[in-house]
């Protein structure tokens, strides 16, 4: 056999398999908002149970699966009955990506002269790479599976390079448990694989799991570097953990990582979400260059805490240096122009954007109109929103139907609140704004209905949490939640504060939303 037409034996021989795990092991469509830990164990993917199931596994659809792959790679491809291949199997765009992969993987390791039976074990782990790293940066968790199969079949399972993409791959498509599985499994660990797999639970923002698996790593032989350290950051910043932030800040220190500048920039936005601004700004303050994400950052983490002021002059300073402000930047201006209720500076920068060649997107106009809607303006918000060149998504509707309600705006409410339930009708909080509506303008016969539509559908509000860090530790806390088992204390506190603040002359306020189902229970 040549090598030309060996190769595309292989190439054949290797497309039939992906074509059989594509029909045998269907995916669900990954979403984004899946969160892989807290899923049942039985239902997680277990590719690689199924590649290399364990012993006395007596599930008969993973032996038939391994069995079959193994036929495929061991036996003649011609001799399989081209009917039962045209019955049993329809070219997807997924397996003709795959196969115009293949080409690439066995053009790279073929050598004239080398014994052709070794062809097949040696595709090239670099392409194999390639192919799952496009896998992982498009969330295509069906292709990543087939190539998870050929790196397993050729023997490239148990590669550095192929593994570590492969934990980018479940880690961005939120399969987290079998992420740490191919990561416990590795034969050899980089420090690629250290990063990837911490990334992966950073972008859960769990922040336990990813300082443990640091810890892990500071015990073993490799160092962290920059990446590990922003995939570190980016967990504290998601979870609000500021004291495992400044941990991380400390060791960046230690291995003198302070100085580049992704990690300045990963700090300042894990210092301003943990709440701690004038770290954020002395970081932001005393860093040898800037670019647009420092000043981003920093004007966003202003316009988090309400700092407009703050925000603005930064922003005009920004403009005077000659630093050209990005769509993100305009972002973090209207929204603190938001905050603060500054309607004619938001305006002004939101019509500024059009001089910097920018044009409006969505985001830009929801600030717009809540910065309009909570000034009281909100037939002005609601022709902003007729005019804007795009579809008014669900959280600009549930913005303008909340101004309405603080306002008793009542009928531009209702069109709010059609809006908004047309693109989302099982949404609670606007059958609840919807309500407190009606209420506020003492239609109960009305909210009445409302309500009784939520509890037909069997809709419920979900509560809101606080959370404070203790010792490292954020803890959680909702009303009416007695889980803590430290509660008794807790609320002794809490009974001595209210004490302390009604003898200095505190009179507690009740919100309207609690007046309206007190009269409501009433009526």
């Amino acid at each position: 056999m040549n090598s030309i037409s060996h190769r595309a034996y292989v190439r054949k021989k290797l497309t039939l398999v992906i074509q059989l795990i594509h029909t045998l092991s269907p995916c669900k469509t990954f979403s984004a908002r899946k969160t892989a830990l807290t899923k049942p164990l039985h239902k997680a993917l277990r590719i690689l149970d199924i590649i290399a199931p364990q012993k006395g596994a007596t599930t008969t659809g993973r032996h038939s699966h391994l069995r079959l792959i193994q036929d495929f790679l061991e036996t003649n491809s011609h001799h399989i009955s081209k009917d039962y291949l045209n019955s049993n199997f329809s070219a997807s765009s997924s397996v003709e990506r795959i196969s115009n992969g293949l080409d690439e993987i066995l053009e790279s390791s073929f050598v004239d002269n080398e014994d052709p039976d070794v062809v097949c074990l040696r595709s090239d782990a670099a392409a194999l790479s390639s192919g799952l790293s496009l896998c992982a940066s498009s969330h295509n968790l069906r292709g990543g599976v087939q190539y998870h199969c050929l790196a397993a079949s050729t023997g490239f399972i148990s590669n550095a390079y192929v593994g570590s993409s492969l934990i980018t791959l479940y880690g961005k498509c939120g399969e987290l448990d079998n992420a740490y599985k191919v990561f416990h499994e590795m034969p050899t660990r980089t420090v690629v694989s250290w990063t990837a797999i911490i990334y992966g639970f950073a972008q859960e923002w769990q922040v336990d799991v990813c300082m443990e698996l640091f810890s892990m790593m500071r015990y073993s032989t490799l160092e962290p570097n920059d990446f590990t350290f922003t995939s570190l950051l980016s967990a504290c910043t998601g979870s609000g953990a500021l004291e495992q932030g400044r941990s991380a800040h400390c060791q960046i220190i230690h291995m003198g990582y302070d100085s580049y500048l992704h990690i300045a920039n990963a700090l300042i936005s894990m210092y301003s979400k943990c709440g701690s601004v004038p770290d954020a700004f002395y970081i932001f303050d005393n860093m040898c260059g800037k670019d647009i994400v420092s000043w981003n950052s920093m004007i966003s983490g202003y316009a988090q805490h309400g700092l407009a002021m703050q925000a603005i002059q930064l922003f005009e300073k920004m403009k005077k240096l000659g630093i050209k402000p990005d769509s993100i930047t305009f972002l973090g201006v209207l929204s603190s122009c938001r905050h603060a209720g500054y309607v004619e500076g938001g305006r002004n920068y939101f019509n500024l954007m059009v001089k910097y060649g920018l044009r409006p997107e969505l985001d830009h106009y929801s600030c717009l109109v809540d910065l309009l809607g909570r000034a009281g303006l909100v037939e002005e918000a609601r022709d902003v929103i007729s005019r804007m060149p795009f579809s008014p998504n669900a959280i600009i509707w549930g913005s303008l139907l909340s101004s309405c309600r603080l306002h008793r705006s009542v009928w531009i409410g209702i069109q709010a609140a059609e809006g908004r339930l047309l693109l989302e009708p099982d949404c609670t909080a606007t059958h609840v704004q919807l309500a407190n509506l009606y209420a506020s303008v003492n239609c109960w016969d009305q909210a009445a209905r409302v309500r009784k539509l939520m509890k037909d559908r069997g809709l419920k509000t979900n509560p809101g949490y606080s959370w404070i860090e203790v010792k490292n530790k954020v803890c959680r806390f909702r009303a009416e939640d007695r889980s803590n088992t430290r509660i008794s204390e807790i609320l002794t506190v809490l009974d001595c504060l209210v004490d302390h603040m009604l003898t200095l002359g505190y009179v507690p306020e009740i919100h309207e939303e609690e007046v309206h189902d007190i009269q409501y229970k009433c009526n």
